[in-house]
């Protein structure tokens, strides 16, 4: 895709499924990536798999300090962040009234600070060369909402909320700011949710029959849209929410 070779991108949880596609699909348009994951083994087989394209860097980035000392590291190393991918998630499936607020903490900390932290950190620099690329991975559950997902979606929400006033705050910048939002996928969190045995089963296939493509999202069916919207030709696309979703969402 136009203008993708040769920048150089940041990921969280790059040493995950969605992740390891995401980046995966953006060294093959010739971008340096940096896995960014609090699993340095995961990111490090990810950087392996991808070759000299990617390096990989471990940080929780719950943590604003160890985010801006990972970010000032990789930027040494690689270069300036032109794409920033907030696609770092995690959730536990619990009804909210059952569920109490250590957990709540962790949830709003991994899916909401952590983005934050990460573009505050990043999106100075590329105010100032007036140029960049921020994408955040929120969710459908942002959109519709999703039993069990109270905390997690109002996350998502938060984040497309938020995206939305980025992408206005930093027109002028030249800054891109949009949001994709994945249907159920094929991931850890999906797997939580639906659970294990014959129940599980049921609701995995009762999923798949209420999706108009009739299949669970694969984590390479996200790759794509992440590498337009990091490309020039998305360049007159901004604070955009985007389901990927093999149909179940059309939300306009």
């Amino acid at each position: 895709m136009k203008g993708l070779a040769g920048k150089n991108a940041i990921i969280t949880g790059g040493g995950g499924g969605l992740g390891r596609a995401i980046c995966s699909r953006l060294a093959e348009e010739g971008v340096k990536v940096g896995v960014f994951d609090l699993n340095l083994e995961a990111a490090e087989k990810v950087a392996a798999q991808i070759g000299g394209q990617a390096t990989a860097w471990q940080v929780d980035i719950a943590d604003f300090d160890a985010v801006r000392v990972a970010v000032r590291a990789f930027e040494a190393a690689v270069g300036p962040t032109d794409i920033l991918v907030n696609n770092a998630g995690w959730d536990k499936v619990g009804t909210f009234i059952d569920t109490d607020k250590p957990l709540w903490e962790k949830i709003v900390g991994i899916n909401l600070w952590g983005p934050l932290h990460m573009t505050h950190a990043v999106a100075s620099g590329m105010a100032e060369r007036g140029h960049g690329k921020i994408i955040t991975i929120a969710s459908d559950a942002a959109r519709v909402g999703s039993s069990g997902e109270g905390v997690y979606s109002a996350c998502k929400g938060g984040m497309v909320a938020f995206s939305k006033t980025l992408a206005r705050e930093l027109a002028r910048q030249r800054i891109n700011v949009n949001v994709v939002c994945p249907g159920p996928s094929d991931t850890p969190i999906l797997n939580d949710f639906v659970g294990e045995g014959e129940v599980g089963q049921k609701i995995y296939e009762g999923l798949k029959r209420a999706i108009p493509f009739r299949r669970i999202g694969q984590p390479e069916d996200y790759g794509g849209i992440v590498a337009f919207l990091a490309s020039e030709e998305a360049g007159y696309i901004t604070g955009q929410v985007i389901s990927v979703s093999g149909g179940l969402t059309m939300a306009g």
